[in-house]
């Protein structure tokens, strides 16, 4: 059995649907492709498809992953471009590895994420970044299934940083470096990375947190991106491809 392992989005309005929306669409995608997969045993075989840490409804993603099993030999850019063409626009397949190593689950270290507060100034931002990094614990409450849980927010936190947008990546800033220039509100954008926990620490935790240090409240909703997860570099607080050792393990020529 060959093993695939496969980098993919969700933009734009995707970004709504739930991880069981994903799932029903991409085994729609595999039957459209025909792709020869293969299935678990037992009275109800399924296809063995494995997703790895995805991200919440809502959140916009570039670094989704899941691994599939083949019953026979594919090329893996062919096999992603295929199944990428039987997708829905912003539910893209970026990138396709043949398995070489095990425990990737354990390199999804930590999530690199964008934080877009629209109606926030970036001074307002930067006085509760400030705030929430001085802090040594910082606790949040979250509504669970089991009730409401308390933890800490700032310990997984690797970096935490206000960013100046660049014309052209469509969030500009307007000559005076505060206002969108598409609504001309203010507006800060936020780099996040964020270790990955028990109980998983996610961007709108971060947000709780900045609203209890600062008393940062956007008045409306965040956009949120993750922009990379996978190995987390300590030193540069920088997230690096999880791909990489698969690729780094391949025959030479291939």
């Amino acid at each position: 059995m060959q093993r695939i392992r496969l980098r993919y989005t969700k933009r734009g309005r995707l970004r709504f649907t739930s991880h069981r929306d994903f799932q029903r669409a991409f085994e729609r995608a595999l039957r459209r492709s025909a792709v020869p997969m293969a299935y678990s045993a037992g009275f109800t075989p399924h296809p063995k498809v494995s997703y790895a840490n995805a991200a919440p409804t809502g959140v916009a993603s570039e670094a989704e992953y899941l691994e599939i099993g083949l019953a026979e030999i594919r090329d893996p850019e062919a096999l992603r471009a295929q199944l990428d063409e039987s997708l829905p626009d912003g539910l893209d397949i970026t990138d396709a590895v043949e398995v070489r190593t095990p425990n990737f689950v354990e390199r999804l270290e930590a999530s690199e994420w964008q934080v877009r507060l629209d109606r926030v100034t970036p001074e307002e931002a930067g006085r509760a970044i400030a705030a929430f990094l001085a802090a040594e614990r910082v606790e949040v409450e979250r509504l669970t299934k089991n009730g409401v849980r308390v933890f800490d927010a700032r310990g997984p936190v690797a970096a935490l940083e206000l960013l100046s947008p660049q014309v052209g990546d469509g969030n500009e800033t307007g000559t005076d470096g505060t206002a969108d220039v598409r609504t001309t509100n203010p507006c800060a954008i936020l780099r996040l990375v964020v270790r990955h926990a028990t109980p998983a620490v996610r961007p709108d935790d971060v947000l709780s947190g900045l609203r209890a240090t600062a008393d940062l409240a956007p008045p409306v909703p965040a956009e949120v991106t993750r922009l990379a997860q996978g190995p987390l570099d300590e030193e540069t607080g920088t997230v690096t491809d999880p791909l990489a050792l698969d690729r780094a393990a391949a025959p030479a020529g291939l």
